[in-house]
């Protein structure tokens, strides 16, 4: 289960250390608007639930604290071989190409001892930061795109 804050599902990125802080402060820039997770071993092993549009998440920093909170605005899920360029370069880390995104996340698993195939299904989650004091503030994301999709033999959307 992951941890909550406030109520509401917390989330870091990547692994402790120097990963952690480096993808933070894309997401703090505005670099990062995107993360990416496995279905089975994130989700389903975690006793969790994919992300809904619209849904507020705190996000933790390295030392355990809450760095910022936001909002869902996207959730797409898609086989490995499958994710779009589109998403690998909303995640803001450099990648020069759909490849590169696959060869890196497939390194960064496999340093976990898991391993990912092309049809590992993949969950892409778009957010955007949210300036809030807490889980309760009716201030608006700074992004649109609200979509959920599954391209693992269905689509919905869950609004425009």
């Amino acid at each position: 289960m992951w941890p909550r804050v406030e109520g509401l599902r917390a989330f870091s990125f990547g692994g402790p250390g120097e990963m952690r802080g480096r993808l933070t402060q894309l997401a703090l820039t505005g670099a990062k608007v995107a993360t990416a997770g496995l279905l089975h071993r994130e989700y389903l092993e975690e006793g969790e639930n994919v992300e809904q549009v619209g849904e507020r998440q705190a996000l933790i920093g390295d030392d355990g604290r809450v760095v910022t909170f936001v909002e869902i605005t996207r959730v797409e899920v898609h086989a490995f071989a499958d994710v779009p360029w589109e998403f690998a370069e909303a995640e803001g880390e450099g990648f020069r190409s759909i490849e590169h995104w696959r060869e890196s996340h497939k390194t960064y698993y496999r340093d976990l001892s898991v391993e990912v195939d092309d049809s590992t299904p993949v969950v892409c989650v778009w957010f955007a930061l949210v300036d809030v004091q807490g889980p309760g503030s009716e201030r608006e994301p700074r992004a649109s795109a609200t979509r959920v999709t599954f391209s693992l033999g269905r689509e919905e959307t869950v609004r425009d």
